[in-house]
């Protein structure tokens, strides 16, 4: 549900979106349920004859030519009227696809995991352990290929030193972590509010970039992602992963997925930055930026761990690649970094991806998610997609 008003399209999308493919889901008054779209033109047109979901959307041979080609579908509106709430709401360009997320693949974001463990979830022992570990991790693991013979060096080396941590094994060893973010239909779209737990105190915006892959494991598109991280439950156990993780509006996505074609395509997405500005109700603000080429480990191989004989996703899969962003900017004092305050707005940007745009709430106060694949299915056979 799309709460704030002043977006634009102009702020939204890709510096070159008339060119750009780009699709994703609304929920539309006119036809009353979600909709898959396609962007042209400044409209909004629906896809439900094409596929009803955007799941099965991705999964058709030939989308982009499709999609270039015909010039039928319905117009559903501008842009601006799902804005403004005039026609309907953005909802997260994904529906039936699992939602899972790839951790620690940048070496900043390393170090900050090892820091989280260390300090037990205080942020008060961050700054102190943060100033011991980054002289010596930082310089190690800077430019190391994950699961390579240097970094299999690196990490006997920190091992000997007492350094070595969970974090590292799966920043730098053979194997990714590959975990799920939140629950297919519970993410929430550009404009929205995003959750953070009530009882976390320790707790930072993640910005990256995420990947549509079908279920023959073919990424096809990427767009931009929020991965909503409580540092204080995270540090405290990593068993509390989950619930660090997975809370109510916790995963923001969008605000479209650009398709690859012949103007943008995976090679793009490595050479992409992605920004992060954080504003505060209090005249606070955060910026930062991501570089995509500073990544441990490359994309097709994080999706090939994702998916692979050993795991399926009938119904594709939307995969966030991780950050190198961990903000430790004072904000509440000296040395207690930076975490999140009720209000903040949050963009997180790309020029070929567009500007990913949300508010932060508890996540009790946050809407509840109400529609889920039972509705789905409800609502679709009711206007007859199914």
């Amino acid at each position: 549900m799309t709460i704030h008003s002043g977006l634009t399209p102009e702020l939204i999308l890709p510096q070159d979106s008339e060119t750009a493919t780009l699709v994703g889901r609304v929920w539309s008054k006119a036809a009353d349920g979600p909709c898959p779209v396609l962007y042209r033109n400044g409209r909004l047109l629906d896809l439900s004859s094409l596929a009803a979901t955007l799941s099965a959307l991705l999964e058709i041979d030939g989308l982009v030519q499709r999609l270039t080609a015909a010039t039928d579908w319905a117009d559903l509106g501008s842009l601006d009227d799902f804005l403004d709430g005039t026609a309907g709401t953005l909802l997260a360009p994904t529906d039936l696809q699992a939602i899972k997320a790839a951790g620690v693949t940048f070496a900043d974001s390393m170090l900050e995991r090892v820091i989280e463990e260390q300090a037990k979830g205080d942020p008060l022992r961050a700054q102190e352990i943060r100033g011991r570990l980054a002289p010596v991790l930082g310089d190690s693991l800077k430019g190391l290929v994950a699961g390579s013979e240097k970094a299999a060096s690196v990490k006997a080396l920190l091992q000997d030193m007492g350094l070595w941590s969970q974090y590292l094994e799966v920043g730098i060893g053979p194997d990714a972590e590959i975990f799920t973010k939140a629950q297919p239909m519970s993410a929430v779209g550009c404009g929205s509010l995003v959750g953070i737990h009530p009882k976390s105190d320790w707790n930072n915006p993640e910005p990256e970039v995420v990947l549509a892959v079908t279920s023959t494991g073919a990424i096809v598109g990427a767009t931009l992602g929020n991965d909503v991280n409580l540092r204080d439950f995270e540090g405290r156990s990593a068993l509390l992963l989950s619930k660090a993780k997975d809370n109510n509006a916790s995963c923001s996505l969008g605000p479209f997925i650009r398709l690859f074609d012949g103007e943008f395509s995976l090679e793009d997405v490595k050479k992409s930055e992605i920004s992060l500005v954080v504003e505060g109700p209090e005249g606070f603000e955060m910026t930062g930026v991501s570089p995509m080429q500073a990544i441990s480990r490359t994309p097709e191989d994080l999706v090939s761990q994702l998916l692979n004989r050993n795991h399926q996703y009938p119904d594709g899969a939307v995969l966030f690649l991780g950050t190198m962003f961990a903000p430790v900017k004072d904000r509440r004092g000296k040395g207690l970094g930076f975490t999140h305050e009720i209000g903040d707005r949050v963009e997180i940007s790309s020029p070929r991806l567009g500007r990913l745009v949300n508010w932060v709430e508890n996540s009790e106060a946050c809407p509840p998610w109400d529609f889920g694949l039972t509705a789905l299915m409800k609502n679709l056979a009711k206007r007859k997609l199914l």
